[in-house]
């Protein structure tokens, strides 16, 4: 039984989605947490992340935690009565999510210029390794060669270390929010013109869009970045400290933050040091200005040093851990850390939310579905409004 959910932003939206394993999936969850309507189309076999592992309860963690709030009907497209089906879902919806390689929605009969002629005010959102133009447009590719061919791994690291994927699938998830984004640009488009659009969003073009400055920097100096561990290239200091029993982030590169950093280490001389006089001296002798401050924050536990760099206003943290995240009040606070409940209980936790609407509080969350879950209440509401047409 679904839960009973709030009107959302994006309610009234039916989106369906015929992603499978990370980018698209992270992609309609998103809109189906602002509000719409996801209807996900599998394969009789189903989405492929419904057999990756760590399992809870038979049912695999990895689909679950992208999956919530959504519908499910397993359609055989092989099939012309399935294919039907899809074409009575596609004739009602309003936006439609793929990431096939390019050109095997063409050889399902679902091709955009085809979809567009029989649904003008249709969505088709496309998500792929290369999109859908180019030389690379048929390859096909996973995270790790997007982060590898997108220039992020060549920043990650330490320095001399091997090359480093992020810790996290970066190239699946910024496709999906960018995908997110263009769909409600696309939403706001239609209302306007009345004709849906369509969107192709490459998982290679979205990690170089995430480059931040280093394109202009390489440009502007001449110098190749490179990995540099924690630190920031252009400021100081900012990174990761060893203090007496763990680890803790400063980032106090402003002139303001970095004397009240020194007065926080009860250093002040080290404000007046002619090497850490402004931000490009910092730089320029970061690893002396890391040493010293490590020697500092020796004599104390992180707790503490978290206590003394608070009242001075300095940017700080802990660096946490996902237990702790588990665990922490402010993710508590910001209904960020949501209970995914089956007919028994609590299953598991996962991320919730980040973007706060107002001051709605945090949906009921609706389980991820079982495969062809929702089927007999989807085929019922096609047969009503074919009766409805039909007079």
């Amino acid at each position: 039984m679904q839960p009973t959910r709030k009107p959302g932003p994006l309610s009234g939206l039916l989106v369906v989605d015929m992603t499978h394993v990370l980018a698209g999936p992270y992609c309609t969850m998103l809109l189906a947490d602002l509000g719409a309507r996801v209807i996900k189309v599998e394969p009789p076999e189903g989405d492929g992340a419904r057999k990756i592992g760590p399992f809870l309860k038979d049912q695999s963690v990895y689909f679950m935690s992208v999956n919530r709030n959504k519908e499910s009907i397993a359609l055989n497209l092989t099939t012309e009565a399935d294919r039907a089906i899809l074409h009575e879902l596609l004739a009602r919806a309003d936006i439609l999510v793929e990431n096939f390689r390019p050109g095997t929605a063409e050889k399902l009969g679902l091709g955009w210029e085809a979809l567009h002629a029989s649904c003008p005010r249709l969505i088709f959102a496309s998500i792929s390794g290369f999109g859908q133009t180019g030389p690379y447009r048929r390859r096909p590719a996973f995270d790790m060669v997007v982060q590898a061919m997108g220039g992020i791994m060549s920043l990650t690291g330490h320095p001399d270390s091997p090359p480093t994927r992020v810790g996290i699938s970066i190239g699946d998830l910024a496709s999906g929010m960018f995908a997110a984004i263009g769909i409600q640009a696309a939403v706001i488009e239609r209302n306007r013109t009345g004709s849906g659009t369509r969107i192709d969003v490459s998982m290679l073009d979205c990690q170089v869009a995430l480059l931040e400055n280093a394109l202009a920097r390489y440009q502007a100096t001449g110098e190749l970045p490179s990995p540099i561990g924690a630190r920031h290239p252009t400021a100081a200091p900012f990174d990761v400290f060893r203090a007496g029993d763990g680890w803790i982030a400063i980032t106090a590169s402003p002139d303001p933050m970095f004397r009240a950093l020194c007065e926080a280490l009860g250093d002040p001389g080290l404000a007046s040091d002619e090497r850490y006089a402004d931000r490009q001296e910092r730089v320029d002798h970061q690893a002396e200005l890391k040493g010293r401050i490590e020697a500092r924050l020796q004599a104390k536990p992180v707790r503490e040093w978290l206590e003394i760099l608070e009242r001075k206003g300095v940017p700080c943290g802990p660096l946490n851990n996902v237990k702790d995240l588990l665990e922490d009040p402010q993710l508590a606070a910001r209904e960020m850390l949501v209970e995914l409940r089956d007919s028994s209980g609590p299953v598991l936790k996962v991320a919730g939310n980040p973007i706060k609407i107002g001051s709605l509080p945090a949906d009921p969350i609706a389980f991820p579905p079982a495969l062809d879950e929702h089927r007999s209440r989807i085929l019922d509401e096609l047969s009503r409004s074919r009766t409805a047409r039909n007079g």
